[in-house]
């Protein structure tokens, strides 16, 4: 039988490439099952976790969110892994594939053992697989565009992130549902993100034909280019933003952890329904999806008016925005403090001014780090993207651990803990200031395949 033959160049066209509908649509199902799992992993920790006896076996609050924390920085330290295996020997095609597959097995383990044993192996195997895809995912999307129609890649990199969004809206509303409902408790609440995982995984399997396949380099000529002065330049050049977007990271995950714990302590009653403390995360992916139109076409173009909006520029912008939604949340903590019970609706508007700040970051970032990246270092380098998130909830986590004393209390107490990372922001957003003028770049986009006779 004849071997299938894959294109491995974008064909020549000013429109969309064939695969993009697959990936997108395999990138929803995939983020319904990762932000569904989490958007209950701190409440599972502290609320519903057992001992091999059956007995509860509950974390503190400091705890859980050090441990919640780890989870994200080793799910988005994992990829440079998968990086290795799609540049160098797999491809990005047989990397996904095969680390979906392992992905889906980490899911369903913590869905059959709900002690600390399943919770390490479930995450150990869903960081291994979600964060071995990460930067190949995001790479096959700018894999599929030439010069040609590179003038598209901006909007199609807002609809992976809409498609992320999409899919993580339903999933957190539904999962912490699940998980209270005592009908079906953590076992249902963990293995429903685990059959949208194995859903993500067959979608992009039906995409393979359509797929541009970027042939991996080979072990030798990867490290050969590390040689390469124009190349070291370029990766050097993508460290600077690291630590900066960073510092918004370590924020912006706390929305899962540190928000959540708050929300318990709230008035959650809101359109005629008493919402759970872990479905608040809802609004981010719903405000994603009005946002970011409104800035594509909006707010983006008006500002570029008064002044040339640069991808650094805005990601400075969104820096100092950070600070603002976490001033929100501290002054709501302080009156939680003071023995009131703020309306979620405080938390909801740091929602709303910290999920500008993540169009403005993690958006342009995603892009940034794709066009500056070497052709044939795509997925290495998207890993400089996804290093930031790692640092940043790693920062959190050593924090958390940090703070715990070992009777339970905590050292930064209340609105402390909140206005702690409001300095830290702040000072890294006057920082970022003086910094990225420096910076100095070049755009890299695939070469496409010769037009058909």
């Amino acid at each position: 039988m004849a071997k299938t033959q894959y294109l491995t160049a974008p064909i020549k066209t000013a429109g969309m490439p064939p695969g993009v509908p697959y990936i997108v649509g395999n990138e929803a199902a995939e983020r319904f099952s990762y932000y569904g799992m989490r958007s209950i992993l701190v409440v599972f920790m502290t609320g519903y976790m057992l001992n091999a006896g059956g007995q509860p076996d509950r974390m503190s609050k400091e705890e859980a969110n050090g441990w919640f924390h780890m989870f994200v920085s080793a799910v988005y330290f994992l990829p440079i892994l998968g990086a290795f295996l799609a540049d160098a020997v797999l491809g990005k095609y047989r990397t996904i594939l095969i680390l979906s597959i392992v992905y889906c097995v980490g899911h369903f383990a913590l869905a059959i053992n709900d002690t600390r044993l399943g919770l390490v192996i479930g995450l150990g195997l869903i960081a291994l697989g979600a964060g071995g895809i990460k930067p190949c995912v995001s790479a096959n999307v700018g894999d599929q565009f030439g010069p040609t129609n590179q003038h598209l890649l901006p909007r199609v990199f807002n609809w992976f992130y809409f498609s992320i969004n999409a899919g993580s809206a339903g999933s957190t509303i539904l999962i912490p549902w699940l998980l209270a409902d005592a009908r079906f408790g953590p076992k249902v609440a963990f293995g429903i993100p685990g059959v949208a995982m194995v859903i993500a995984t067959i979608i992009f399997w039906f995409g393979r034909k359509k797929f541009v396949h970027i042939p991996p380099t080979g072990i030798a000529n990867y490290f050969r280019q590390f040689k390469d002065p124009g190349v070291l330049k370029a990766v050097g050049n993508l460290l600077i933003p690291i630590p900066f977007a960073a510092m918004f990271w370590s924020l912006w995950d706390q929305t899962s952890s540190s928000w959540v714990k708050q929300a318990e302590n709230m008035n959650l009653h809101m359109f005629g329904h008493d919402w759970l403390p872990a479905q608040i995360q809802t609004v981010n992916p719903v405000f994603i999806l009005i946002m970011l139109p409104l800035f594509s076409y909006v707010i983006y173009p008006l500002i570029d008016k008064v002044f040339p909006l640069t991808p650094l520029r805005k990601m400075g912008m969104g820096l100092f925005t950070a600070v603002a939604a976490f001033l929100i949340v501290a002054w709501t903590q302080g009156r939680i403090d003071a023995g009131e019970r703020p309306h979620i609706w405080w938390q909801i508007l740091a929602f709303l001014v910290i999920t500008a700040a993540e169009v403005m970051i993690s958006v342009t970032h995603l892009e940034f780090a794709y066009t500056q990246a070497p052709k044939r270092m795509k997925s290495l380098v998207m890993c400089t993207y996804l290093s930031a998130v790692s640092v940043g909830n790693l920062f959190t986590s050593a924090v958390n651990f940090f703070i715990g004393n070992p009777d339970g209390t905590s050292k930064l107490t209340g609105a402390q803990y909140f206005y702690f990372f409001v300095w830290v922001m702040l000072g890294t957003a006057l920082v970022f200031l003086f910094v990225s003028p420096f910076y100095r770049g070049k755009t890299y986009i695939q070469d496409e395949a010769p037009s058909a006779t």
